[in-house]
Order: structure tokens, then sequence, then C-alpha cells
């Protein structure tokens, strides 16, 4: 191909942007990056029945939260728009009549109780999926079956009418699909869909085509679910005389529900409590409310990662992507042409691997505003001190603040099931000597310091050290596991160990 690869990502305004969505934007973006062209974007807003106000924009910030922003789009136009169907409405219309004069097109005429009708006349014959073809139209009111003097007078008098393709009676429609190889249809198994709507809009199937024409896109990469209608779209190439620059077509593998069996939907996040949206959405018509994968703390480059591999593959044992590193090694050739599985838990693994390779400084600012949001403050270097013990622990940004809050908030309860079984005298005994040195001590207070006078205290009291230090634990932060904990003992610092160590031999009674 000599053309510079053009491709889009056309969405549909009608709520929020679906994982499914987010994965084929992403393929397009990794495509045209890696061959050199250009990702746009269009708002496919032809059924505007369906529109929601507020989805666009949500559209246009879940895009942006990933960090794969289109270089044309309604909000960063070029030279091929409007970039909204709604906007490029007038010119649909003379595309249409154009195939109604080559004869490749007709005028319906047909009432909604005239296709009722024709439904109800197939089913009582056992036709298995009642359609508007090449056998039934001949039956149907169009400009196909009436006078021509009849179909002037309708269209002169202004009667509703819908404009549909002329599919041809026996014909093999073939494309060869990037992915999955030749697909070949009869068209005996396709319906005239309509192309032009009775209130002037396009379809979907129209719209789509002139659309793809006029903004000299190469490529189209999408969902499976359009499979079905790619012989159309070639027709309607065909018909138009655009065979020549028809683009390529890519149709992706379904993502299935974690034990795949069928489509994952919205009803399966909920029943899982995951998320399957990019972001946060409130539907403006209902009230429902849909989590978002970036307000349960996935980080875009981790959740990029794990979205690529959602039935592509690099070919050799690499799961670790940065964006550039995924054009690199993005290829259409390696997308699998099966389902692929939705695994939360692998989700949730990148974000921790992205998570513990960010420095300590980067996580810092996540903790920092955390504990702002309690009304509490901490400098950068114990935030990062803080964070540098407890990347290891957490998924989520979120963890690192819920999990180490120990270090700045002093506990005032106990883990009741620890302190039943490991609370005793000798750990009285040592946490008073530990105690004592710590507040004689005069040295630097390091790990290494920390533990020595642990140590110490307990030899000198010929208790073993082994024996208490869950019960240490339990009075210094309040729970029986956790981070290293001389590492929590100089964060802490040696004052306020000393403190918590007072209020636990307090509040704890000897389990003797």
């Amino acid at each position: 191909m000599n053309r510079e690869v053009r491709v889009r990502f056309a969405p549909s305004p009608t709520g929020a942007l679906h994982i499914g969505g987010v994965r084929t934007a992403l393929y397009n973006y990794l495509f045209a990056k890696k061959m050199g062209g250009k990702f746009l974007l269009r708002i496919e807003d032809t059924d505007q029945t369906r529109f929601v106000p507020g989805a666009e924009e949500y559209i246009q910030k879940s895009l942006e939260w990933l960090g794969i922003s289109p270089e044309e789009s309604p909000w960063n136009p070029g030279d091929c728009g409007p970039y909204r169907q709604s906007e490029r409405k007038p010119m649909y219309t003379q595309y249409a009549m154009d195939l109604v004069e080559k004869g490749h097109a007709y005028y319906a005429f047909d009432t909604s109780e005239d296709l009722d009708a024709m439904r109800e006349r197939l089913t009582a014959a056992r036709v298995v999926s009642p359609q508007y073809n090449s056998i039934t139209r001949t039956q149907m009111k169009n400009s196909l079956t009436l006078p021509e003097d009849e179909v002037k007078e309708r269209l002169a008098s202004g009667d509703p009418y819908v404009i549909r393709i002329k599919i041809p009676r026996k014909e093999e429609v073939r494309l060869n699909d990037m992915i999955r190889g030749w697909v070949m249809v009869h068209s005996n198994t396709l319906d005239d869909k309509v192309l032009m709507k009775s209130d002037g809009m396009p379809t979907y199937h129209l719209a789509n085509i002139v659309d793809d024409h006029l903004m000299g896109i190469t490529h189209v990469i999408r969902g499976e679910e359009w499979l079905p209608s790619a012989p159309l779209h070639v027709l309607l190439y065909k018909y138009f005389g655009w065979e020549d620059t028809m683009p390529q077509f890519a149709h992706l593998p379904l993502l299935l529900k974690p034990d795949g069996n069928g489509k994952l939907s919205k009803r399966d996040a909920d029943k899982h409590g995951f998320p399957i949206f990019p972001m946060d959405w409130t539907d403006p018509n209902t009230g429902d409310k849909a989590s978002g994968f970036k307000e349960g703390g996935y980080l875009p480059d981790a959740f990029l990662n794990f979205l690529a591999f959602l039935g592509w593959n690099p070919g050799d044992h690499r799961e670790i992507f940065s964006l550039d590193e995924l054009v690199e090694a993005f290829s259409i050739e390696r997308i699998g042409k099966s389902g692929t599985k939705f695994d939360i838990n692998k989700a949730k693994w990148y974000n921790e691997q992205y998570l513990r390779n960010k420095s300590d400084e980067e996580l810092a600012t996540f903790l920092i505003a955390d504990v702002e949001k309690e009304g509490l403050t901490v400098g950068m270097d114990k935030a990062a001190q803080i964070v540098a013990i407890m990347k290891e622990r957490a998924t989520f940004p979120s963890d690192l603040w819920n999990e180490g809050k120990f270090m700045l908030i002093a506990p005032n309860t106990f883990d009741e099931n620890i302190a039943s079984k490991k609370w005793n005298s000798d750990v009285v005994t040592v946490l008073n000597a530990y105690k004592e040195k710590l507040v004689n001590d005069g040295e630097e207070f390091t790990m290494e310091k920390a533990k020595s006078l642990l140590e110490v205290a307990a030899e000198e009291n010929e208790i073993k050290i082994g024996k208490v230090m869950q019960a240490v634990r339990l009075a210094v932060t309040g729970v029986g596991a956790g981070p290293d904990l001389m590492a929590v003992f100089t964060i802490i610092g040696k004052e306020e160990l000393a403190k918590r160590i007072t209020f636990a031999l307090e509040m704890l009674q000897v389990q003797d």
C-alpha cells in the first residue's frame, strides 16, 4: 500500500465506553503508530434516539487518561471534518441517491404494519429468519414493484420512505480479513438493509462507508460483532465504484466472561465486582452508576499493557511493555481469532508490576494525597520511606495508605486473636526493657540500632527473641503481620516507638 495509513475509532455516544471499545481504540492506535500513520476518532451519532449527554466527553477523557489521543477528532479537527456524523448529515443523501440512480438501491414506502404483516406471513410459512430481501421485496411497496408514476407521486407528496440497498439474489461476496483470512458469504443470506431512514438520517452502514472513504481510511479494525455486516460494506464499496480504495478489514475477537461462556457484559462485572469501563460513569438518564479502572486504582500504563494482551501476544514470553514498546512489537497478524477470557486477577498483577517499578518519589505523591484527604500531613522524605517498604505489598496506590497508615497514626486497638495467643509476661518484660533502652540511647536510630537494642533487651532477660516478635509487632502496629518491623521502627522514630509501647503495656492484659 502506497497510501498513508489512516485508521479510525468510531464509537457511538450512547453511554460509557466498554473495555472492548477501549481495546479497539488501542489496537487502532498501535497499528497507526507502527505504520507511521494517523489515528482518527469519529463520533457516530446518526441514531439520535440513543444519544446520551456527556458520553462524548467521557470518550474524550478516557482516551486522554490512557494516552492514546487521536490526531484528528471533533475536539482536534483535521482536513476531513466534521468528525461527528450528525454534522455530516447533508452529504449522505447525495450518496444514497447515487445508488438509487445506479440501480443498486431503491425507495421503500412500506409502513410498520406492512413490515409486521410480511414477517407474520413468512413466519407462518416457517421461514426461520424473516427478512426484507431479494425475494420478499417483490411483494412489498417499493420503487421496484410500484409503477413509476406512483413512485414519483409518492415522493412529490412527501410520503415517508426509506432507501434500501438492492442485494443481488445470487452472488458470492468475498473479503480477505487480516485476522481471519478469506470470508465468503452468499448474497441470498443478506437482507436489503436500510441505508437512509425516513427522518433523512443515514444508517450506520451508509454513513460508515461514506465517511471512511472521504476520510481516507485505509484499515478498518473493529469488533467481531461487525463481521456479519462486512459483506454488505464490501458491496457498497463496489456499488460506489470505490473498490480500489476499499480499506482492509480486521475483525477483533470477542472479550469473554471470566468463565469463557459468552461475551463480557456490565452484568458480569457487577456480579463479580470488577470494572469494565475505563472511568466511573453515571448515566444522566437513569442514574445508574458504573465503576471505572481509573477510580479503582489502576495505573493507565498498567491497564493498557493488560488490555493489549486481551487478544494479542508478541510471540515470546515477555509480558511487560511500555506504550512505545507495544507500538514496536504490535502486529495484526498476532491477534487471535478466538475470544479471550477476561481475567481481573491478571489486571491486578499488571498493576502490581507497574506500581513496584515506579520510584518511591512518584508513589509518595499518591500517599501524600491520601494523607491530606484525612486532614493530616506528611513530608516527602517520610512518605518515600513508607512507600519503599509498602509497595511490594500493594496492588493499588490506595493500599499504600490503607495498609501503611499505622506508621502515621498510632493504633488504639489491637488484634484480639493475636493478643490472646501471644501477649504474655515474657513480652511485657522484653518491651519494658526495650522502652528503657530507647529512652536512654543517645545514638542515631537506624534499623541496625533498633534491632540490636531489642535483641539485647531479650538476651538480658534470657528470653528468645523469636518467641516475642509477633507480640512486639502487635504492640507497635496493632496487627500481627506487615512489612519489615525494624524499617517500621525507624520510620516511626524512637520517641513515637516508646510512646506506642507504653500505650500497649497499659492496654493489653497478660494472658499467662
